[in-house]
């Protein structure tokens, strides 16, 4: 479960392309595989509409923290775009209101991905 202590930074992760939430929920397992990241990912979404059983499921919560998870964050989203075999956009926000998206196409160069949400989330840590 994602710690709601409003000193703990967390990312929501959104991911646009076909099948988002099933998207959404392949970067939650692939996440998931980190030390650094276990028990601090969050599948959210809104109530479920009249007429359907579950909610949709749009964003990711990440909660950081100590112990370098910012960093694999950055690392581990990095290989994950570059390994879809389909168009996709990530969207990281933060609580402060900065925000990075990240289209697959755009993934070529993934230190410039990494040097990107590095920055993102040293402003969080300000």
């Amino acid at each position: 479960m994602v710690a709601t202590n409003p000193r703990s930074s967390e990312l929501r992760l959104t991911v646009a392309g076909e099948a988002p939430q099933e998207l959404l929920r392949g970067l939650r397992d692939w996440l998931a595989h980190e030390e650094a990241l276990r028990g601090r990912l969050e599948l959210h979404g809104d109530a479920p509409r009249s007429g359907h059983m579950g909610a949709a499921l749009d964003v990711l919560v990440v909660a950081l923290g100590s112990g370098g998870a910012g960093a694999v964050l950055a690392r581990s989203l990095t290989t994950w775009l570059i390994q879809r075999r389909v168009d996709v956009k990530v969207t990281v926000k933060s609580p402060d209101g900065g925000h990075l998206e990240v289209d697959v196409k755009r993934a070529a160069d993934p230190e410039r991905v990494i040097a990107e949400l590095h920055t993102l989330l040293a402003r969080l840590e300000d």
